[in-house]
């Protein structure tokens, strides 16, 4: 069962989220575990077929984008550059907004400024638009009284990472799009093509090939059993994804990723990018290491390399230092550890993570060129070696029909 709790951390920061437990006794220990203090917890009631669908497409258009965040960080700072007042900034930009939900959502931290609230508090209350880290970090910069370094440090931040990770989906996107039309031609062609031509071999009375005869079984396979394939896929498709809904299933999912060739080393790299500059960039804001820890576990976005961060977050409270703490887990590489070490012991840790994240980054951009460089002939030789096994299959008993005349 799926429990929405709203909860408070060691700092009084607000907290809302969702957590699978059996009961709720076992919703309230999941979340105490987390270091928070329960203000509520009720369970969800799950909504299935056309309501479920249409709060999703509700969802969908309500929301406020990644790159929506970046660029309001980005006017943020240039105007506290520019020393105009909180006050002031929130409510030019709440009229320059487009989207209604990020409207609303300044429009209520204006009210609250003008009701004496600090920015981080203001946008904490909004935590499906400002994450823990970017709340972390303006709070950060009003404890040490430089708010425009600290959006400045956001901004920076923001780009990078939506330029990284947009980058690296979008390498996807093509690969994706051709096998879905390779798939879609496969299959108009074994369900329309196929059958018609398969009719006038069979009534040939000749011996067909090995390989005609899979393309006539698999054929006549997808036309008699259409509906049930169908079904068995969607039923499949939302099993699927109800089992990666839950707490063992994300995480069974975040291990598979990271394990494919290729594309699981992207993807580590892609979130060693991700903990090095979330990391760098609170420490080099006067956040704690506890308290950057805390936040970047709740961030990041594998399971993994999340139960690895809150087990060093556990052993650096204990007092253990951070390089040690990460040192025993084999996804976390040998240089990430070291160079930790030698931040450490320098008292350069900030700077050294920051160097970390540029390399993984660089990385990253070169993995994603070679594979926008891979993905093109691949995709031909693959395209075209699928259709020339379907043609030759059917061809090649059509001619020898013509010969033997």
């Amino acid at each position: 069962m799926l429990f929405k709790y709203i909860a408070v951390d060691k700092l009084e920061v607000q907290k809302e989220g969702t957590v699978e437990a059996v009961t709720i006794d076992a919703a309230i220990g999941a979340v105490q575990r987390r270091g928070y203090t329960i203000l509520s917890i009720d369970p969800i009631e799950e909504k299935t077929g056309i309501e479920a669908l249409l709060n999703i497409e509700f969802s969908l258009f309500n929301s406020v984008s990644n790159k929506e965040v970046v660029i309001l960080s980005r006017q943020i700072s240039t105007l506290f550059q520019a020393h105009v007042s909180p006050l002031r900034i929130f409510r030019l930009l709440s009229a320059e907004v487009e989207n209604n939900k990020l409207k609303k959502v300044m429009n209520e931290i204006v009210e609250d400024l003008q009701g004496g609230s600090t920015i981080s508090r203001a946008l904490a209350k909004h935590n499906d638009v400002f994450s823990s880290f970017y709340v972390n970090l303006v709070r950060a910069g009003e404890e040490s009284g430089s708010l425009e370094k600290s959006f400045n440090y956001l901004a920076d931040y923001l780009d990078r990472s939506y330029e990284i990770v947009t980058k690296a989906k979008n390498a996807l996107i093509y690969p994706a799009f051709v096998i879905l039309i390779f798939i879609g031609v496969m299959f108009l062609m074994l369900t329309m093509v196929i059958p018609r031509i398969a009719t006038i071999l069979t009534e040939s009375g000749q011996e067909l090939p090995i390989y005609t005869l899979i393309v006539i079984g698999l054929s006549d396979f997808l036309v008699n059993n259409m509906a049930l394939i169908f079904v068995a896929l969607a039923v499949g498709g939302y099993g699927l994804w109800r089992f990666i809904g839950t707490e063992v299933g994300r995480r069974t999912y975040d291990e598979f990723i990271i394990s494919v060739p290729y594309i699981g080393d992207l993807q580590r790299k892609l979130l060693l990018t991700r903990i090095c500059d979330n990391l760098a960039t609170m420490l080099s804001s006067g956040v704690s290491m506890v308290q950057a820890l805390e936040v970047t576990a709740d961030v990041v976005d594998n399971k993994v390399y999340q139960e690895i961060l809150q087990n060093s977050l556990m052993e650096v409270r204990g007092g253990r230092s951070f390089a040690d703490a990460i040192s025993e887990y084999p996804e976390i590489p040998g240089v990430l550890t070291q160079m930790a070490k030698v931040g450490e012991e320098t008292g350069s840790l900030a700077d050294i993570l920051q160097t970390l994240a540029n390399f993984y980054r660089r990385e990253v951009n070169n993995a994603v060129d070679t594979l926008i460089g891979l993905i093109e002939p691949a995709m031909i030789v693959l395209l075209g070696l699928g259709v020339g096994v379907l043609l030759a299959s059917v061809l090649m008993p059509i001619y020898n029909m013509t010969t033997a005349f």
